[in-house]
């Protein structure tokens, strides 16, 4: 059997932890943000967990991880 292939844009995007959890970092900050809020723009800072609605399609990308 061959090697199943990762995904190369989620191996870029996401970290798998230790738990079983995946790290991902906020979307809607890479532009136009001079119409967001300041107060906007502090609470996209950081990383957050992926939503359990979402781990099965990520665990597909991921598929060693």
């Amino acid at each position: 059997m061959p090697k199943m292939k990762t995904k190369s844009g989620a191996k870029k995007r996401l970290k798998v932890l230790g738990g079983g959890g995946v790290k991902r970092s906020k979307a809607f900050k890479r532009h136009i943000l001079t119409k967001k809020t300041t107060k906007n723009k502090r609470q996209l800072r950081g990383t957050c967990m992926v939503h359990p609605t979402n781990m099965a399609s990520v665990r597909a990308m991921l598929p060693y991880g």
